[in-house]
């Protein structure tokens, strides 16, 4: 082997291992600041009216968009199952159908990036302009806790959200469903509800979109926060980490739901 062959591929295992360390670091990093959170939300909750605020800054502000997006899919889930079921004679079982894919799957999945993309850089791009403002660093100086006065109530904001955000998601692509299924389709509207009510089960298919819709609110709430109380004091480090936080929180709410899936699905 050559020097130089030998130089690269000693360039490479550095890179692998600066970016292990790193890797590693952040993570643990995130895992005392999450049981910083834990430990502050208390004084969160003696406080219901910053909670109150954050649940309609990153609940009732994304509503148009979770509802359109709902909308939409529910139609497009309904015209797509009408293809594929009209081959075998079973129109009806569109309902069902999209119902249990709603809830299921799509809802919380679908919602938990909608957040992502709307509440979440809000949050890291709020939270950073407080650090790169110094902000942060003023509450720090005046024995104020940035953890308890910003963090956890935005945290706790995001998280009560989330499933309510869910919930509506999947009831606007129910009645998107319905909408395409029964009334532009001809689908037979009582086989259509029918259908959905014996089969979609409340405690092993609705529950379950609840659980993940919990946990996704957790992780995409956390990530948010966690980018944007570590950004650098830059414009640049502002944009950073709300890039970050979004596909950070991408990636792991994919991640959670195979997990979770394989969880909820192991334990029947």
């Amino acid at each position: 082997m050559s020097r130089e062959n030998s130089r690269g591929l000693r360039r490479i295992a550095l890179e692998i291992v600066h970016s292990l360390r790193s890797f590693f670091g952040t993570f643990g990093a995130g895992q005392i600041f999450f049981l910083r959170i834990l430990v502050n939300i208390p004084y969160a909750l003696a406080r219901p009216r910053l909670i109150i605020k954050q649940v309609y800054v990153t609940g009732v502000q994304s509503l148009v968009v979770i509802m359109l997006a709902g909308f939409f899919v529910g139609m497009v889930l309904a015209l797509q199952s009408f293809l594929t079921l009209s081959r075998f004679g079973a129109e009806d079982s569109i309902g069902m159908v999209a119902a249990l894919g709603l809830v299921r799957e799509l809802g919380p999945v679908v919602t938990a990036l909608l957040f992502a993309g709307r509440a979440g850089t809000a949050l890291s791009s709020e939270i950073g302009l407080m650090r790169a403002t110094d902000q942060l660093s003023g509450m720090e100086m005046m024995a104020v806790d940035p953890i308890k006065r910003v963090i956890v109530p935005r945290f706790l904001g995001g998280v009560i959200a989330m499933p309510i955000l869910a919930a509506i998601f999947s009831a606007m692509g129910i009645f998107g469903a319905w909408l395409e299924g029964v009334v532009i389709l001809g689908v037979d509207e009582g086989a259509f509800w029918s259908q959905m009510q014996a089969q979609v089960d409340l405690r092993d298919d609705v529950m379950s979109g609840v659980i993940k819709s919990v946990f996704f609110g957790i992780a995409a709430s956390l990530l948010a926060v966690f980018e944007g109380y570590n950004s650098a004091p830059t414009a640049e480090g502002v944009g950073r980490a709300t890039t970050r936080a979004v596909v950070h929180t991408s990636l792991t709410v994919l991640i959670l739901n195979f997990m979770l899936t394989a969880w909820l699905l192991g334990g029947k």
